[in-house]
């Protein structure tokens, strides 16, 4: 039977070539989340060639939790089992999503919803699946966050006082590495690991390029690195870890504080109400 690898993001940049490379192993099946239908349906076919086994095509805009909520269950009801997921979709610091402060669908700041409440929500909604569906082998959560980490404040999550756009993308990811380990700390090992890792800095994709201009690390070191933690053997047990490309990085003061854990656990299940019953 083939291992059910969930991509978020997946119709660009690092997810797309994620899933391409996926694409070619014979025990793989994909579910390739987008936000254009149009790009799905394109990916979608390039896969469907060299793929062994059909992917599936979920669509949502994770500015919308509502939309993540409901792509959750579709996940689970098209899916049936889910063995790997990795939350990859984003946006970075600046263009092409904008310097200023934007809110979502639902009014919190934009970056810290789509990078950081949307992935909490997803995967959350799909831990009952995820715990149920390992076999042999535990399940995996893989969450691509960043190098770049600032402390949350949590008296000003929003980042209503003082908006950067550069803040605002490092402490959503800095959520993602806390939220990587709040799972770790929760859900036994043999049942399912979650570990979050920066890919790599700078690679060519949409948001480095209209944002910076240039690319420093290459996309194939980042699909690499991506790609051990989801499907590879050498880290199999191994959870609550964050990895600089395929390095084990020392975490985060933040990261490695229960109470700062529990505290952002806390205020995300509010953020997200009743999207998670």
């Amino acid at each position: 039977m083939p291992r059910t690898v969930a991509i978020t993001g997946a119709t660009d940049g690092l997810g797309r070539a994620l899933a391409l490379d996926l694409a070619a192993e014979d025990d793989v099946r994909l579910v390739l989340h987008g936000r254009s239908a149009e790009r799905l349906e394109d990916l979608s076919a390039e896969v469907a060639q060299r793929a062994a086994h059909p992917p599936l095509t979920v669509q949502a805009d994770l500015a919308d939790l509502a939309q993540v909520a409901r792509a959750a269950d579709e996940i689970a009801e098209r899916a049936g089992e889910l063995h790997v997921l990795v939350n990859n979709a984003g946006i970075g610091s600046g263009e092409p999503d904008g310097r200023v402060r934007r809110t979502s669908v639902d009014g919190y700041e934009l970056r810290f919803a789509v990078n950081y409440l949307a992935t909490f929500l997803l995967t959350e909604k799909l831990l009952p699946l995820l715990r149920a569906s390992g076999d042999e082998r535990a399940a995996r959560v893989v969450h691509v966050a960043s190098g770049a980490q600032h402390p949350l404040d949590f008296d000003d999550l929003m980042l209503e006082r003082s908006y950067d756009g550069g803040r605002a993308y490092a402490q959503s990811k800095l959520a993602q590495i806390l939220h990587a380990v709040d799972l770790a700390e929760r859900l036994p090992t043999d049942e399912v690991t979650a570990n979050a890792l920066h890919p790599g800095t700078y690679m060519p994709t949409k948001i480095v390029l209209s944002e910076i201009g240039r690319s420093v690390d290459s996309l194939e070191s980042g699909v690499a690195a991506t790609r051990r933690l989801a499907v590879g053997d050498d880290v199999e047990g191994v959870t609550g870890r964050f990895f600089d490309r395929q390095r084990e990085a020392g975490l985060h003061a933040q990261a490695g504080d229960p109470e700062a854990r529990a505290t952002l656990r806390a205020r995300s299940l509010e953020l997200v109400g009743g999207l998670l019953s």
